[in-house]
């Protein structure tokens, strides 16, 4: 989760910042969407993520307390769609902070 806070932080803050500063207000529209979409985008994903963190709180305890060694959770469809949803959002704000001019949000 550490991860998905700094993440956030950081789109939030450019897209922010790209909005102060944009003077098109087609492409302000467009900035202010973005953010609305990002922001449904994360509350999803931290709900399923919770969601499966309390389905799972026994067995990421007793693996994170060395008491076993290996689990194999299986994710129902919302959270299996959440965690790409994450893993998307991860690589797409690498690209964004190789390639500010590309700002763009593809969420799932």
């Amino acid at each position: 989760m550490p991860k998905l806070k700094a993440t956030e932080r950081f789109i939030r803050d450019t897209l922010v910042s790209r909005i102060e500063r944009c003077y098109d207000p087609a492409e302000k529209l467009s900035l202010k969407n973005l953010k609305i979409e990002f922001e449904l985008e994360t509350v999803m994903i931290r709900m399923n993520l919770k969601h499966l963190m309390r389905r799972y709180s026994v067995e990421l305890f007793e693996f994170q307390e060395g008491k076993k060694d290996d689990a194999l959770l299986e994710l129902q469809a919302e959270e299996a769609v959440a965690i790409e949803s994450l893993r998307r959002l991860y690589l797409r704000t690498h690209e964004w902070q190789t390639d500010r001019e590309g700002l763009r949000y593809d969420g799932g």
